[in-house]
């Protein structure tokens, strides 16, 4: 009769990704490779969240030793989970041929070996590392990504607008008034919407408060800015309403999101909304960091600051208004890397290329914000650059998600590329 306790042999990655994920297969049996906690030790230095997640794990497991022996495996307490870890250096004839200096290779080996050894048991390796649940499949071994945090294929793509019908009187009303009661529509808060009428008529507002009302928000004093298109006024509408704190822009390369943000931005730096714009993004993919570029913390951002200088450029044909802001202070560069312990008062947040960094990411830096502050994220979830995260597991598919119904959000996806026509039909066709 075969076992209903699995036995789920979980890599570095996880671990790394989510610290608290050694919690998450309850009732089952964790078997944790020697090697594993050998590429844990490498990270628990650091100051990012990798070396808080080895921290956590260590700890975690230092922990269960008083109860127990993780050689035999130990039973968490109040909980029908075992975490036992595992020797690396049991064989097969199936892998002889291995490259043993690999830790993927000594974690396949421990996999292979509990398998033969637990006939009775179902056996997976939980892994975000792809080649190694490819390398797993070779070998008949079972695999899975850890799916905790991915959306379902339905949740990833709201726009953050939606299109109703209304009568003609009252499409009408909206333009005399500026605002009408629409208590019975399925309208998410802050959510944008066109309006249309079997006549013709039209009318694009903002749901708030159970009120479809009109936009009235623009950017005409930094920069004399005309949005291009309905999407671009609907940003423009969130980005400027110091009621909306949290604002997310999701859109295709070219669409505007950072220029209309970094716009945004400078506009009510000078209207005194706030004091300063603080930009940050996740620098390299996980398992790297600032160390790998020369010189201090401004000369390592340099690279990934570009973006932000060509789209001052293009509004005021030169960056020396930014250098002012940034010497002065009310322009600053915080990399991901260093956000932990920091607390931003009356400040712009903007984190670029959001869709690179994890939901554990933007949970930190997210609970960051402060008294009187926005924060803006950036990203197109179509190019993630980050292993291990996908468009259903990327941090800022899930913002969007889980802050979907919120009244401290709004969200607009950008669909039309506003950089050159060449790059919008290269977007398209490529």
């Amino acid at each position: 009769m075969k076992n209903s306790s699995k036995i789920m042999i979980v890599d570095t990655s996880v671990l790394l990704y989510d610290m608290k994920s050694i919690h998450s297969f309850s009732d089952n049996e964790v078997v944790i490779p020697l090697i594993v906690l050998d590429e844990l030790d490498k990270f628990k230095d650091k100051s990012n969240l990798l070396g808080e997640s080895a921290r956590y794990v260590n700890r975690f497991l230092d922990f269960l030793r008083v109860h127990g022996n993780l050689n035999d495996g130990v039973i968490v307490p109040g909980t029908n989970q075992k975490i036992r870890v595992e020797l690396n250096s049991r064989k097969s004839n199936a892998i002889d041929d291995f490259d043993w200096s690999k830790g993927d290779n000594k974690i396949l080996a421990v996999a292979n070996w509990v398998k033969e050894n637990n006939l009775d048991r179902t056996v997976k390796v939980i892994t975000k590392d792809i080649n190694l649940r490819v390398k797993c499949d070779a070998l008949g071994i079972k695999a899975e990504d850890y799916e905790k945090d991915d959306l379902s294929a339905d949740e990833v793509d709201y726009s953050g607008y939606s299109e109703i019908e209304l009568s003609e009187e009252e499409i009408d009303l909206l333009h005399a008034n500026n605002c009408l009661n629409l208590e019975n529509v399925q309208l998410k808060e802050n959510e944008f919407v066109v309006a249309t009428s079997a006549t013709g008529k039209s009318f694009i507002g903002i749901y708030q408060k159970q009120h479809l009302k009109k936009l009235t928000r623009c950017i005409n004093e930094t920069i004399r800015l005309e949005p291009k298109n309905k999407e671009q006024k609907f940003a423009v509408e969130a980005l400027m309403d110091e009621n909306i704190p949290i604002v997310t822009l999701t859109g295709l390369a070219g669409s505007g999101k950072t220029f209309l943000a970094i716009m945004a931005g400078l506009e009510m730096i000078q209207a005194g909304t706030y004091n300063r714009i603080v930009i940050t993004r996740s620098i390299q993919p996980v398992g790297r960091d600032l160390g790998y570029l020369p010189g201090d913390v401004k000369e390592k951002m340099n690279p990934w600051l570009a973006p932000i200088m060509d789209n001052l450029r293009v509004a005021f044909k030169d960056v020396s208004y930014f250098k002012m802001m940034f010497e002065k202070g009310t322009i600053e560069v915080a990399p991901l890397s260093y956000i932990r312990g920091r607390t931003f008062n009356d400040a712009i947040v903007l984190v670029d290329e959001a869709q690179n960094a994890t939901i554990h990411e933007l949970k930190t830096i997210i609970t960051r914000i402060g008294a009187g502050s926005k924060i803006i994220l950036l990203g197109d979830t179509d190019q993630i650059d980050t292993p291990y995260i996908n468009k259903r597991s990327n941090g800022l598919s899930i913002v969007i998600n889980k802050f979907a119904d919120s009244s401290l959000s709004a969200h607009v996806h950008l669909n039309r590329g506003q950089r050159s026509e060449l790059a919008s039909e290269a977007s398209k066709i490529l």
